[in-house]
């Protein structure tokens, strides 16, 4: 699934970005055209394919409709990104980071909770999501509470320790294949909250922890934004070029290797730092997979 978007404050890259993305997961993943939601403002005389907020709702709640065990999806936006002031107190600037809709004028902007709640909330363990933020101040896009360094440690570790490592174990059973390991140890992860603090569920819950395989990479820091670029003459989204660029070259890299590469792709010319965030603890040096 992918939303592209342009507006009177136009980017001249997204169009190309979700073509372009679209045939990279189909050669690259194996993906079918048929699995593949487009919305852009390019002309059409289907209303259904413009991204106002209501299609990109609607979108998003297909993406994930019966998700289950051993499912793949993949989420790529390119276009305008923003932020809010934060009224719940769980953003540490004191901020939350959006994505802008076609008639967000009038329908409003959608901030990372609510895409927190529709891509990630609703997926069961065992369920993979790939997403791409190609936006400014997406580094937190999807309020992923762990989020990675080049060196592929965590920058802030958000929950208890207990919980830390079952989500941990449970995400590499998931990985490895292993959905039964999986169960037992999101339970193991339940009863560990259950038992050691009564305010670390709550705690687990604010920072969106998950035990669904959701790995984000975003164009750049929250504090940042992201490039529309021009590269080999054509218009794109900085990130989305670096991506595909560094996938093409180098098909078979870990998380962590993707991540560097995508940074130097991008250091030459561009300050934004992509960053990579997970919905729990992961293991940096698995292979990157869609």
């Amino acid at each position: 699934m992918q939303l592209i978007r342009r507006t009177g404050s136009q980017l001249n890259g997204c169009w190309n970005d979700v073509h372009n993305m679209a045939e990279f997961i189909q050669r690259h993943a194996g993906y079918h055209p048929d699995d593949i939601v487009i919305l852009t403002d390019e002309p059409s005389d289907n209303p259904r394919t413009v991204p106002t907020r209501a299609n990109m709702t609607a979108a998003m709640q297909w993406l994930v409709a019966g998700a289950a065990p051993g499912d793949a999806l993949v989420f790529h936006y390119s276009g305008h990104g923003g932020q809010e002031r934060a009224v719940e107190g769980d953003e540490e600037d004191g901020y939350n980071e959006t994505i802008l809709p076609l008639d967000y004028d009038s329908a409003g902007q959608m901030v990372d909770d609510e895409l927190h709640a529709r891509l990630v909330r609703p997926l069961p363990i065992g369920c993979r999501l790939t997403a791409f933020f190609d936006s400014c101040h997406s580094g937190t896009a999807l309020d992923l509470p762990y989020v990675y360094s080049t060196s592929g440690t965590i920058k802030e570790e958000k929950i208890s320790l207990n919980v830390g490592k079952g989500l941990l174990n449970a995400g590499m059973d998931y990985l490895r294949g292993d959905i039964g390991s999986v169960v037992s140890g999101l339970w193991g992860t339940i009863r560990s909250v259950s038992s050691t603090n009564s305010g670390a569920a709550e705690y687990t819950r604010q920072t969106r922890s998950s035990g669904a395989d959701v790995i984000m990479l975003s164009g750049c820091k929250d504090s940042q934004t992201s490039a529309d670029a021009t590269e080999a003459g054509k218009a794109t989204g900085a990130m989305s070029w670096a991506f595909i660029s560094v996938m093409n070259q180098w098909p078979q890299l870990s998380y962590l290797q993707l991540l560097n590469a995508t940074r130097d792709m991008l250091a030459a010319k561009y300050s934004q730092k992509p960053q990579m965030s997970a919905s729990h603890p992961m293991d940096m040096n698995l292979l990157f997979v869609m």
